[in-house]
């Protein structure tokens, strides 16, 4: 089987979509005939293998609204001639490319999130993205909320709609000698306890709202992560007077990051808006044997972390009850550690990466049947 996946981007461009991507690619590789296409950041096109996946990274020639603008992209579609097409949503000029390139193959479609804050171009994009969903002969979702709450998702055929929650690998978030090392020399650095956000520095991930909380605790603020907002951030650490609580490590490599989950007491995801459709980094620090401090958003998000079961769900954008949130599971060891078991247990058993694969190569069997 012949599949062919289209992405804004791939590793080591590490945000959650790319994430899902490298790991579903690497899970997949050994069972169908596989290649990836995206967006380069530069206007020159570069093939290579990583980790033993075939990913050509188009020449793009400019960006505009987060979107990658590649013109050779239905070329290099129709010359790989699949048997399934995998598309990564939301991605505009894919959905507009795989018409120009005539509709080669099956179309699969993962959809992880409605485009949010682009309200004047989604009204421009309306009539391409539901041909293009019409078009599908399957749509997968991570959660069952990414469903509901699509006013896209909603309107299709459910038979045609399947949930599949993105999966990591669970044992690459193992306490090792070397990790644990490293976990004790950074809860030295920081004082305790620690509270740990890892991610993209952006409008949607609330971390103004876990600055204000932070200030109604006792504990030292790690945000590990680069973005547009980091002086901005920096600049509100130092009005709330929290200078020597908060650090900003800036991009963290792979055994730091496992370092830090091991380090924390809690992981915060404070959330504002449905941009943050599942938070994948919630199973990693699950992984890590961590509670998560997360926001009742109308997205994946709480259908991933459970209140009470993997961590504690609060409302969004209200400092008051993050920080009361954050507090009870600081105080209370006995809470944290049985919810930090339960989050790790609920990693193992739902969310792998193995998992995730299977069920998606099940999807494209089942698709590879129909007659449509």
């Amino acid at each position: 089987m012949n599949v062919v996946h289209i992405g804004k981007y791939y590793w080591p461009y590490s945000r959650g979509i790319e994430t899902y991507l490298r790991l579903l690619c690497e899970h997949t590789n050994n069972r169908v005939n596989l290649d990836v296409l995206v967006s380069n950041t530069s206007c020159h096109t570069v093939s290579e293998s990583f980790n033993n996946v075939r990913v050509t990274r188009l020449a793009r020639i400019a960006e505009l609204a987060s979107t990658s603008f590649c013109l050779s992209l239905p070329t290099a579609l129709r010359k790989l001639k699949p048997d399934i097409v995998h598309v990564h949503l939301p991605n505009p000029w894919a959905e507009l490319c795989y018409f120009l390139a005539g509709c080669p193959g099956k179309l699969v479609v993962s959809f992880h999130s409605d485009i949010i804050r682009q309200r004047l171009l989604l009204q421009a994009h309306k009539p391409l993205h539901r041909a293009f969903l019409r078009r599908a002969a399957a749509v997968i979702a991570a959660t069952p909320n990414h469903i509901s709450c699509s006013p896209f998702l909603s309107r299709l055929d459910p038979s045609r709609l399947h949930v599949i929650p993105y999966g990591i690998d669970v044992d690459a978030f193992k306490a090792t000698d070397s990790i644990n090392a490293r976990a004790a020399e950074l809860r030295a650095q920081y004082r305790s306890p620690l509270i740990l956000y890892v991610g993209h520095l952006v409008y949607y991930k609330g971390l103004n709202i876990l600055l204000k909380a932070l200030r109604s605790t006792d504990a030292f603020l790690v945000i590990a992560g680069t973005g547009p907002l980091l002086n901005s951030l920096q600049a509100q650490t130092a009005s709330l007077g929290l200078a020597d609580r908060v650090s900003f490590p800036g991009s963290v490599d792979q055994d730091t990051l496992v370092a830090l989950l091991h380090a924390c007491d809690v992981f915060c995801l404070p959330s504002t808006f449905r941009s943050e459709a599942f938070g994948i980094v919630q199973l990693e620090a699950f992984a890590a044997g961590k509670p998560v401090v997360s926001t009742n958003l109308p997205s994946g998000v709480p259908w991933v972390n459970e209140h009470m079961t993997s961590g504690m769900v609060v409302p969004p954008g209200d400092p008051p009850a993050l920080a009361e949130a954050l507090n009870r599971l600081l105080a209370d060891d006995e809470l944290r550690l049985r919810l930090g078991r339960q989050a790790y247990d609920r990693v193992r058993s739902r969310f792998t990466a193995s998992r995730m694969a299977d069920d998606t190569l099940a999807v494209y069997n089942t698709v590879m049947k129909t007659n449509n």
